[in-house]
């Protein structure tokens, strides 16, 4: 298992966006306020939908059905174990969410429209389109409070993902690789791929620790 994961390791760093362009284009992100609808897991205050994780999963599936073409069958995907790692991208994206709020990070409302603004597939001919917006949405069955709504936790989840990475000092970093390869160019990219490394285990270690802090239910019988 472990060799498959560090062969794999590359696609595992970008599970955590896909599984947040998820919750945008899907209406991920609200706190469930309706009563009939089949809960996955609970983080804090955050409810996550049966259907919400299995619209996540289905999106990621796909992600590494177009990466691996046929190769990607039922046993590479149990080797994955892309079930659980789908729905921990998803708790762990709510964990960042309660991290923000205790440490104060927001996006306001010129962030959010600003990005929403900028965004390619609202874009026609270089510039915003309402109407574009208005009818992706429509084709993904959101409306814009919806949208809004996860865009605005996902800016928030990825500041305070960043503030994590910020704690990270690359100066024994850039020393070992220039130790490592006598070529300036060759030392920065294994100094960049260090780098990114040592956040992404940073940003690891403090999801894992605020989970010790936070409450969190997961009902398996929905998502098995």
């Amino acid at each position: 298992m472990l060799k498959v994961m560090r062969k794999h390791a590359k696609y595992f760093y970008v599970l955590f966006f896909i599984v947040i362009l998820s919750f945008i284009f899907w209406g991920v992100g609200t706190v469930d306020k309706t009563g009939g609808i089949q809960i996955a897991a609970e983080v804090g205050k955050y409810k996550i939908s049966a259907e919400d994780y299995w619209k996540a999963y289905e999106r990621t599936s796909r992600f590494y059905r177009e990466l691996y073409k046929d190769k990607f069958n039922d046993e590479m995907e149990k080797k994955l174990n892309l079930k659980d790692n789908v729905l921990n991208s998803m708790l762990n994206e709510k964990v960042l969410l309660i991290a923000a709020k205790e440490t104060g990070i927001s996006v306001s409302d010129q962030e959010l429209q600003d990005a929403i603004s900028h965004e390619p597939a609202f874009m026609n001919n270089g510039a915003f389109d309402r109407n574009l917006y208005l009818n992706r949405l429509r084709l993904n069955r959101l409306t814009p409070e919806e949208f809004e709504n996860g865009t605005r936790e996902e800016l928030t989840a990825t500041k305070m993902r960043r503030l994590i990475e910020l704690s990270v000092d690359r100066t024994d970093i850039d020393a070992t690789s220039a130790q490592t390869s006598g070529n300036e160019q060759a030392a920065k990219m294994i100094s960049d791929a260090m780098l990114r490394d040592r956040k992404e285990k940073a940003v690891i270690s403090y999801i894992e620790s605020m989970k010790k802090k936070i409450k969190i239910k997961i009902n398996t019988k929905v998502i098995t």
